[in-house]
């Protein structure tokens, strides 16, 4: 979509820029309490809209996944773009959230490294929190299971704070004072849609030997719980940016 330039809409209401990457990989289960909270979304996709004035011109900017790496800006020049402005936003410490591809062009462009993991990270389990962590936002994940879905991973960015962990990767979420937040698995998945993802991501879950049955039991099983967690992760943030 264009961007008017305003970052209130014309009823009055905040405005959120969600940045896809992906069609399926949208906000998800996050959607329905920010327009609870009074925000107007509005959606860019990634590569094929100008996405400047959206990260320069909003109340809330929210970087989602997708299948392409930080590293890839040779083969994606658009990555480029992403990269400085979220530099650009993250230094004015404007409100900030970015899932799983979203997280680490946020670490990147604070400065850390991001590269590929030892193994893919792709199903359900739990994260473990941090004492900060248990103290932020995502104290409503405790002892839930999350949906984990990449290969790369990333160094904790300087004066951040790691917020989670899991068993494979040291870094799953971190924060930045109260305006920025990057999630490295996906609280925002619907697993009554997950179908989606199993047939989008065909390819990747061949490559990784994943069993797709076993996951798709898995997301019936455990997304009821993070159905249940999810809006109170937002509400608590965004609580936090008031």
């Amino acid at each position: 979509m264009t961007w008017n330039g305003s970052t209130r809409a014309p009823d009055g209401r905040r405005r959120a820029a969600v940045i896809r990457h992906l069609a399926f990989e949208d906000l998800g289960l996050f959607e329905a309490p920010l327009i609870d909270a009074g925000w107007r979304i509005s959606d860019f996709e990634a590569g094929v809209e100008d996405v400047v004035a959206a990260f320069r011109e909003t109340d809330l900017v929210i970087v989602l996944g997708g299948p392409i790496g930080v590293n890839e800006t040779g083969r994606y020049p658009f990555l480029k773009t992403e990269l400085r402005e979220l530099e650009r936003r993250l230094a004015a410490e404007k409100p900030t959230l970015g899932v799983c591809l979203g997280a680490q062009l946020m670490a990147a462009a604070m400065g850390a490294s991001v590269y590929a993991g030892d193994r893919k990270e792709i199903g359900w389990s739990e994260i473990e929190l941090t004492g900060e962590g248990r103290h932020s936002c995502l104290m409503h994940l405790e002892n839930r299971s999350v949906l984990h879905w990449h290969g790369d991973t990333f160094d904790l960015p300087a004066n951040a704070a790691r917020l989670a962990s899991s068993e494979l990767y040291e870094n799953q979420a971190f924060s930045v004072g109260r305006h920025a937040l990057g999630l490295q698995f996906h609280a925002e998945v619907d697993s009554t849609r997950i179908e989606q993802w199993l047939i989008g991501h065909t390819c990747e879950l061949t490559s990784a030997k994943i069993n797709v049955p076993l996951l798709r039991k898995h997301s019936k099983i455990k997304g009821a719980d993070l159905r249940a967690a999810a809006p109170c992760i937002v509400r608590d943030w965004l609580a936090g940016l008031a």
